[in-house]
């Protein structure tokens, strides 16, 4: 008498033998990621949140007269900031994505900022700012024969440099994603208002902002998240 098996009575193979090579490299190449990730994401969520178990943390943090201050530093940081950076990255954008061989070369100087590492561009500009030995400083007395101002010793003049520092080095970044955002609207569209005489106001209001209003608000939320995280 012949027994038949069903499928779903086979042994199944081992794992290795049902992913192919492709997907086995996928794995490995998505591994380190996944290891960075859970250590530095999930796990200081994750320790946070058991800090943040306890009530009595809420009520010394309420106490604390310098937290009021830092709130009100950070929500100014957000409010001018991300604002005016977005707004400034949203018009560049224009700027850059003509087709001139003398703006492509000038992109190139723009993005430099991005591209240099975020420690050593803060450490370059703490110490140009230095009231001692600073070169801002020297340069003033240099020319005027009198101290500079001790530049991050003052509350309002050091939120107004950590503002100018981080628009200075996150606008090229943003420019670039808005960039995008422009070059995939259709250039009929363009040719269609230049026919029936739009002004360039007529064709960003009826044209590139309504295409690019979904991106420039989701961005904008976004790179919200990254300073009201680093920002001290």
């Amino acid at each position: 008498m012949a027994i038949t098996l069903s499928a779903s009575d086979l042994p199944s193979p081992p794992l290795s033998a049902r992913l192919t090579t492709p997907q086995v490299w996928g794995i490995v190449l998505l591994a380190p990621y996944i290891l960075v990730f859970l250590a530095f994401v999930v796990y200081p969520v994750g320790y946070g949140l058991w800090l943040a178990r306890h009530p009595e943390s809420y009520v010394a943090l309420y106490h604390d007269p310098i937290f009021a201050r830092a709130a009100v530093n950070t929500l100014i940081f957000l409010v001018i900031g991300i604002n005016f950076k977005m707004l400034v990255a949203l018009f560049l954008s224009g700027f850059f994505v003509q087709s001139r061989s003398w703006i492509k070369w000038l992109s190139v100087l723009f993005i430099l900022p991005w591209a240099v590492p975020s420690i050593p561009t803060i450490l370059s500009v703490r110490f140009m700012l230095n009231p001692e030995w600073g070169v801002i400083n020297q340069l003033i007395f240099k020319f005027t024969g009198e101290d500079g101002p001790n530049w991050l010793n003052d509350p309002t003049v050091a939120l107004t440099m950590a503002i100018g520092m981080h628009i200075w080095k996150s606008l090229p970044f943003w420019t670039l994603i808005l960039m995008t955002g422009r070059l995939a609207i259709s250039h009929d569209l363009f040719e269609a208002a230049d026919v029936d005489g739009a002004s360039w106001w007529q064709k960003f209001r009826f044209i590139t902002w309504p295409s690019m209003q979904m991106l420039y608000t989701g961005r904008r939320c976004r790179c919200s998240t990254s300073p009201a995280r680093c920002f001290r």
